[in-house]
Parts: C-alpha cells; sequence; structure tokens
C-alpha cells in the first residue's frame, strides 16, 4: 500500500487501523511524506507502529507516488489516497483482478457497482467528457479516468517510466509526472503499452477531515493537456519502433 500525505494527520488515525484491519493482511504500508506541518509521520507511527514512513525527494503527488514505488518491496501495489474517501475493504477485488489475469486494476466509480457520495454533477460531465478524449486516443473504454484507486503489480514499475526519484527540480516548476497528473500518465502508459487492465468497481466515500485540493477547472485543463502530451509521446515511442 502507498499512501502518499500531505498534512492529513486526523484522517491517518482512522484509515490506518481500517488498512491494517483488511483480511487478507497486506504485507506493508508505506506512507510517504510531503513535508507536512501537522505531524502526519508522527500519528502514523502511533496509530500503526509498523507503518513504513519515508518522505518525498520533490514536491507533488506524482513525486510522492515515485517514492513509495520505489520503496515498495511487495509483489503487488496499490495506490490509496488518504483523506478517508476510500474504502480499505475494497483493496482484496483490486488484488483478485490481477490474479485473475489483470496487469493493471483500474478503480472506477462510474462502472456498475462503484458510486460516489462526493462528486457534484460538473465534475461528473468533466469526468465523461476527458473519459471519451482518453479513449478515442488510446483505444481504451475507460469509465472513471481521474480515479486515484488503483493496483498494479511491481514488476510493471519500469514500463511506467516515471521520473528517477533521485532526478532534480527543475529551478522554475516540476518534472513531468511529478504533479496530479500522476494518476493520467499512469492510465495512458499503461494503455499506450498494451497492457490488460480490469476496472474494478469502487465507492468513494467524503473526505473525513480537512479541505480538498481539487480544481475543477484548473485541474480538468490540466488532465486534458495530460492526455494530448502523452499520445504524443506514445505515438514518439511508436515510430521509434517501427523504425528499428
Amino acid at each position: 500500500m502507498v499512501v502518499p500525505v500531505r498534512n492529513e494527520a486526523r484522517n491517518l488515525e482512522i484509515v490506518l487501523p481500517a488498512i491494517a484491519a483488511v483480511r487478507p493482511a497486506v504485507h506493508e504500508i508505506i506512507v510517504v511524506d510531503g513535508n507536512s506541518t501537522d505531524g502526519s509521520l508522527e500519528a502514523a507511527r502511533r496509530v500503526l507502529p509498523w507503518v513504513r514512513t519515508i518522505t518525498q525527494t520533490r514536491k507533488g503527488k506524482g513525486n510522492a507516488m515515485a517514492c513509495g514505488f520505489a520503496a515498495a518491496t511487495g509483489d503487488v501495489i496499490v495506490m490509496f489516497d488518504a483523506d478517508g474517501s476510500a474504502d480499505p475493504a475494497e483493496i482484496p477485488a483490486f488484488v483478485s483482478a490481477l490474479v485473475a489475469g489483470a496487469d493493471f486494476a483500474k478503480g472506477s466509480r462510474f462502472t456498475t457497482g462503484g458510486g460516489s457520495d462526493d462528486i457534484t454533477l460538473l465534475r461528473r460531465g468533466g469526468n465523461a467528457g476527458l473519459n471519451g478524449v482518453a479513449n478515442a486516443l488510446f483505444g481504451t473504454s475507460y469509465t472513471d479516468l481521474c480515479y486515484g484507486y488503483n493496483a498494479f503489480w511491481a514488476d510493471l514499475l519500469p514500463i511506467l517510466d516515471l521520473p528517477a526519484i533521485d532526478a532534480a527540480a527543475p529551478a522554475d516548476g516540476m518534472l513531468w509526472g511529478d504533479g496530479f497528473e500522476i494518476e493520467t500518465v499512469l492510465n495512458c502508459r499503461v494503455a499506450a503499452a498494451g497492457l490488460r487492465i480490469t476496472e474494478v468497481p469502487s465507492i468513494e466515500r467524503l473526505r473525513v477531515f480537512g479541505d480538498s485540493n481539487l480544481r475543477t477547472f484548473a485541474d480538468g485543463t490540466r488532465v486534458l493537456r495530460t492526455l494530448l502530451a502523452e499520445h504524443r509521446r506514445a505515438d514518439r515511442r511508436s515510430s521509434v519502433r517501427r523504425s528499428r
């Protein structure tokens, strides 16, 4: 389990014991901290002494995920938000999808059995539009592009080709893949690689404590830019393979 956090101490007190209670038991929980100021790491270690805690090397959710992926020792990696919106009881369903033959188990709030207590009508419409763009560009049949509850086999990490965790950040911003575009980047790259993708129904609950960092229009524009950039990347790589 890779759980990126930034000032989620109160939520971790609820989320971590719930993950630890899942059966079959998870192999490890890695909490990746983004320079929290509320004692998130201390809270994590207090409520679950065996949790692994690390600090990300740069900034952004994508870098936090990459740091957690690099530290993972299990065969399966599950991406899990710390805000209490994801249900740990769904973890076995994600793992079962992988064991049944999938390379990437993609959570979906909009497939049969899924749902959301949090999404607005505006965000639902935007997500549907972005799904359509993604499916047209990558030949996929995603029903929920913008959702961060996913799982995959750890040996796929080289294919995902995320920025090296020890690379220096540019002075004027972040490396591509270090930000909130991470979920879209992963969805695009597993599709471009021709991997087997299974959608897993998931129920999104309301955040327990704190406020969401989601910005509907800004984040929607960023996802669209990510789709176009990743499609160009896939085309370049395909051209290189054909020329060999």
